[in-house]
């Protein structure tokens, strides 16, 4: 009887690690908050279909429309950014590599890299943070406006914002990888600034 052939060891995957280094933190960490701040802005399309049921005592929002849409449009400016930064350090966000092409999930952790880089991830997950805060809440503000007569666009921005907030939900339902999502998100960003721009001249004075 021939004798089963010998089990071979799995080979360890060899890697140079530098004694400054650690590891990556998980890059969907980070996108993921960003790109719910875009959802939230693209959010405000669903008040034209929605805003019909409103209830006569309903209360009012203590903001002027103004600066809502103000600071809307300074929300679309700060995750433009975010976004861009995220493609300047594409080891921290998985934008480089194999990384980069894995589908949008947990788990997916850059090369190791130093301290220094470290630190600008947590620096970066303040920013998305309270970005997320203050889009969800501005775009809150926004569609109370329109909900309350003070803001009237057009159907075609409503359709623009639809449009985007489509994009976004293709990423999640096609599992769109980091790299793609990333690129992805910084184009929606660019979008969403200039629709809430073109919101500001459809006040009603």
């Amino acid at each position: 009887m021939a004798k089963a052939a010998p089990k071979q060891k799995s080979k360890l995957v060899e890697f140079t690690v530098d004694e400054h280094s650690r590891i990556a933190p998980d890059p969907f960490a980070a996108v993921l908050p960003a790109i719910a701040a875009l959802g939230a802005i693209s959010s405000i399309a669903t008040i034209n279909w929605t805003a019909e049921e409103r209830t006569e005592n309903r209360p009012k929002s203590r903001r002027k429309v103004s600066t809502a849409l103000k600071d809307l449009e300074s929300c679309c400016l700060g995750l433009i950014e975010i976004f861009k930064r995220f493609q300047r350090n594409p080891k921290l966000y998985a934008g480089e590599g194999a990384q980069g092409s894995s589908p949008l999930k947990f788990g997916v952790h850059g090369p190791r890299v130093d301290a220094d880089s470290c630190r600008l991830y947590h620096q970066l997950m303040n920013d998305v943070a309270s970005m997320l805060v203050l889009a969800s809440q501005n775009a809150f503000d926004v569609m109370c406006a329109v909900e309350d007569g003070d803001l009237e666009p057009p159907e075609a921005v409503f359709f623009g914002l639809g449009e985007q907030q489509e994009r976004l939900n293709a990423l999640i339902q096609n599992r769109a990888s980091l790299k793609q999502t990333v690129e992805t998100g910084l184009e929606v960003a660019i979008q969403l600034g200039k629709l809430v721009n073109e919101l500001k001249s459809h006040r009603v004075e």
